[in-house]
């Protein structure tokens, strides 16, 4: 797994007499950051493309306040999933095993894997998408070079925390920068304003809602996020490999070191999420000027519009964007589902044969002759149905004392815990019965 933060020893810094702090403060915090951008990249999948740019060419800019309210939703998700981590030592899924009954624990670990599929296979589609469009490789063997790739990718990861999340910053930089670009020729971003006055207009802009909220708080990412800082509140120093040992919580220094990876941990999501939202943000918004209402039907589609109304480069800016998208968040998909497996059955697989694994749905769904892009939407969907198995936990021990010590979420905090949980689960259940009674 991921190597954690380098051990903070020492005293604790000097303030210098104009109140600001020493320069080793501001280093330890740097050093602190990272895993938000590791989680970041999942926010900005395939899936995302799939259902931000299909709900932009649909209706406009009227969905872009889902957008803004899921990404400030993710973001608070995010923001407990961290702390609990750097509280306890411990991860989302180690400590459901440890404090739920088998009978709990069991189905939570079942639904956290096939939230795990349903990422993966979005993740291996939208590459297969990229490097079609880019190169015209048939979609099965583009899937397999996607796996290979991120394959390499994952490589980086065991020993090399910093190159992985360098590189993964690097990725989510490149999708920045390709949909800036394509905002820069969308000319006239007259209305947009309007977007984020909330409404919607009847069940498949819900379905799109849905897949928005599915696709921008991530539930396997949620479990992950907790893995990568639980080893930031360790001031004696972290153990060799990721979910063993214990914090050594013996360290008088302890209580200042973990609020301090706390503050630190919000600055890394306020602007890994943020320039993530940003992103999902210029998706609809592109996808609503360059079609004006008509919906496109696919990203093949969207790709050729964008071409044809915004010339060769916002095309290629699109693919590239795509394929850093499905290279990177594969990665990290992969890593979220070592991490629950790890944490719910205390098992490990080596990642690579993971990785042969979860590429299995992708292949059968592409050689099964499904539109890739519907697929994608669904899985988006899926998505959002697991978040409710993540949050729940996640909001019950983030408010116990016991287990958070002086970290232990404010009242307030706890209630809108439980209801984000509530507003999503009833989201669900209202798309359910849409769904099944026409």
């Amino acid at each position: 797994m991921l190597d954690s933060r380098r051990p903070l020893k020492g005293p604790a810094p000097a303030v210098r007499a104009e109140g600001r702090a020493a320069p080793g403060r501001l280093a330890r915090l740097a050093g602190l950051c990272g895993p938000a951008f590791v989680v970041s990249v999942a926010y900005i999948d395939p899936g995302n493309f799939a259902t931000n740019m299909a709900g932009g060419a649909q209706y406009g800019t009227m969905l872009l306040w889902v957008i803004a309210l899921a990404n400030v939703l993710a973001m608070f998700v995010q923001a407990l999933s961290a702390k609990l981590g750097i509280a306890t030592g411990r991860n989302l899924p180690e400590l459901c095993r440890d404090h739920l009954p088998r009978r709990v624990s069991l189905p939570l670990w079942v639904q956290a894997e096939l939230v795990a599929a349903a990422t993966d296979l979005a993740e291996f589609i939208g590459g297969a998408i990229a490097l079609n469009l880019l190169f015209g490789v048939p979609l099965l063997p583009a899937a397999a070079i996607t796996a290979v790739v991120s394959s390499l990718l994952l490589m980086l990861a065991p020993r090399g925390r910093r190159r992985f999340e360098a590189t993964v910053a690097a990725m989510l930089g490149v999708v920045l920068a390709g949909f800036a670009y394509q905002v820069l020729l969308s000319g006239s971003l007259s209305g947009v304003a309007g977007g984020f006055v909330p409404r919607l207009a009847g069940t498949d802009s819900l379905l799109l809602a849905t897949g928005i909220v599915g696709a921008t708080v991530m539930p396997h990412v949620v479990y992950l996020h907790s893995a990568l800082t639980q080893h930031q509140g360790a001031p004696g120093g972290p153990p060799d490999e990721m979910g063993r040992g214990q914090v050594r919580s013996e360290d008088v220094r302890r209580e200042d070191v973990r609020r301090e990876a706390v503050r630190a941990s919000r600055m890394d999501i306020a602007v890994a999420l943020g320039a993530a939202g940003l992103v999902n943000m210029a998706m609809l918004t592109v996808a609503a000027v360059t079609f004006g209402g008509g919906d496109p039907g696919s990203l093949q589609a969207i790709h050729a519009g964008l071409g044809q109304v915004l010339g060769p480069g916002a095309a290629v800016a699109f693919a590239l964007a795509l394929l850093a998208s499905g290279l990177a968040s594969s990665s990290v998909g992969t890593y979220a589902g070592q991490v629950i497996m790890a944490g719910f059955l205390r098992r490990r697989v080596p990642l690579l044969a993971r990785r042969l694994v979860t590429i299995i749905p992708a292949m059968a769904v592409l050689a099964a002759g499904v539109d890739p892009t519907r697929a994608l939407v669904l899985s988006q969907v899926a998505l959002s149905f697991g978040i409710p198995f993540a949050l729940v936990p996640l909001v019950a021990f983030t408010g116990s004392r016991k287990l958070m010590g002086d970290l232990v979420n404010r009242r307030l905090t706890t209630v809108a815990g439980v209801a984000v949980a509530a507003v999503i689960s009833a989201l669900n259940g209202f798309l359910l019965v849409d769904v099944f009674t026409g």
